[in-house]
């Protein structure tokens, strides 16, 4: 008969918070064990002292790194994977013996504890119990009497070791927040609460509910006393002024729900034209930072509110003053709306796309909305970008060097059969073809059929190119023929670029079609 593997939490740190249950099995052990730095004392062992008896058996799990700095082969995480190993070994000796282990976790086992490392390598093969604890943000709120969030408001956890730019943004886009992990993290976790424009009602909480306990805002603390053993709080409640308002809640104060996340727009009282702002729709380019335009730049660096597609609005570096209102792809109209409402109020605004706006992006929406006679005073700017088709064909070579054609195969907003009629007029004219969305999953039939047509016109020999996710991490860039052309390997983020009868491929591989054509 083997032992019980049970992994306890003890709460944040004051004895009294520790469960009935976890204080009845600590008390009942065979083994305790915990995690401890070296020449450091367990916090989790201190919190359960009074409660281990004096029979168990005491396995101090000691890390062989807690900075990051060792001369392991695999560095910090090879140094880390292989003190897990060796700890789950000596826990499994006593469980195959029969002894019953509960390893001790402070706050919650399962909430960035290294329980869960020891959980991966001896649940499957030992009886295993978990008993939750109190976890440290929930001590902390309390210590701080700071409600974290009420009724719709999101509550999302950051590790501060996020990249700067990257928790600047997921706080602005948060209602409440909890960021861990701090000590040397601070004073960028302070930099990026300043940009999120966050930073004046954020709460900081050191060693919460233990001795020594202390709480104070964010811009009052000295970086160099912040431990480990601290968190900051920024809380969801919006309705009292503790806090700047939330991307979303500006607009949610002048519009309703809409699907998708995005709010959408209820009619707009009357404004004057010199009261609105202008509306600027942004092309953003394919991905790089390099293919943002100077103008487009300055321009985001001004605004007040962003509007758009998720990954595109993540694209906008946060700052302090700056309102996210990111959504679904499929609501272009209920964003280009909130847009317009917000510019109509003299709000200074950005939609933003990929590409380039009027390619396939939200210019023509922002337009379309724009005829609502309650927003035709709003005055719209587009702003170009390196479009999708031009990244691809740099890449390539000029293979829309003459002239060519754009189509989309997306039949959402428009039926097949009308694809289908300009693909084959397209190649009856022999132009070159650069296909935006060719497939996606719910669409995985329209480039085969597309093919087919073009097969019709054009000889399998015909030049294709195949760019995937260019200009971002992993692109890709094929070159083959209409013939070889195999509609599996393609999917959203591909575009095509088929060329025409005279399209040729240099002795270097590069793709190019003549500008002239031969009579």
């Amino acid at each position: 008969m083997t032992g019980r593997f049970h992994g306890v939490g003890v709460g944040p740190g004051d004895p009294e918070l520790i469960t009935l249950k976890a204080a009845r099995l600590i008390a009942s052990a065979d083994v305790v064990a915990y995690h401890a730095g070296r020449g450091k004392e367990s916090n989790a062992r201190r919190i359960a002292a009074s409660l281990i008896p004096d029979t168990a058996v005491e396995e101090r799990l000691t890390y062989p790194v807690t900075t990051g700095a060792t001369d392991h082969p695999g560095g910090y995480t090879g140094a880390l994977a292989d003190f897990y190993e060796e700890s789950a070994t000596r826990l499994a000796a006593h469980l195959e013996a029969g002894r019953d282990v509960v390893l001790l976790s402070e706050g919650d086992p399962l909430f960035y504890g290294s329980y869960m490392y020891m959980h991966d390598r001896l649940a499957e093969r030992f009886e295993t119990q978990i008993v939750p604890g109190v976890p440290a943000f929930a001590a902390a709120a309390a210590a701080a009497a700071a409600p974290l969030s009420r009724q719709t408001d999101v509550l999302t956890v950051l590790p501060g070791t996020l990249p700067e730019p990257e928790l600047a943004r997921r706080l602005a886009d948060t209602d409440a927040a909890v960021v861990m992990k701090l000590g040397r993290t601070f004073p960028a976790v302070r930099r990026a609460l300043e940009a999120a424009g966050r930073l004046d009602h954020a709460v900081y909480v050191e060693r919460a509910s233990m001795e020594g306990e202390r709480r104070l805002p964010v811009a009052e603390v000295d970086p160099s006393t912040v431990p480990y053993f601290s968190l900051i709080l920024v809380t969801g409640d919006s309705r009292n002024g503790a806090r700047s308002r939330t991307p979303g809640e500006q607009a949610a104060s002048l519009t309703g729900s809409a699907p998708d996340g995005v709010v959408s727009a209820t009619p707009a009282s009357p404004a004057s034209a010199t009261s609105a702002a202008e509306l600027l729709v942004v092309g953003l380019g394919p991905g790089p930072d390099a293919w943002l335009t100077p103008e487009a730049s300055a321009a985001l660096a001004e605004v007040d509110h962003v509007v758009g597609y998720g990954p595109y609005v993540d694209r906008v570096p946060q700052r302090a003053g700056l309102t996210r209102h990111a959504s679904g792809n499929t609501v272009e109209l209920e964003r280009a709306r909130l847009a317009l409402e917000l510019a109509a109020r003299g709000e200074r605004v950005a939609v933003v796309s990929g590409g380039d706006a009027g390619v396939f992006g939200m210019a023509t929406a922002v337009f379309e909305a724009a005829e609502d006679p309650d927003l035709r005073h709003v005055p719209v700017r587009v702003l170009p970008g390196v479009s999708a088709v031009q990244a691809v064909a740099a890449r390539a070579g000029a293979p829309v060097g003459g002239d060519f054609a754009v189509v989309s195969l997306s039949d959402r907003l428009k039926p097949w059969d009308v694809v289908e009629r300009r693909l084959h007029a397209v190649a009856e004219a022999d132009l070159a073809l650069a296909v935006y969305n060719p497939a996606s999953r719910s669409r995985t039939e329209q480039i085969a059929t597309a093919r087919r047509v073009l097969l019709e016109h054009r000889a399998p020999e015909t030049v294709v190119v195949v760019g995937r996710g260019v200009g971002r991490p992993g692109e890709s860039l094929t070159v083959t023929t209409l013939g070889e052309l195999d509609p599996a390997t393609i999917d959203m983020r591909c575009l095509l670029i088929v060329g025409a009868s005279g399209t040729r491929v240099s002795a270097s591989g590069r793709v190019w079609t003549p500008r002239w054509v031969k009579p």
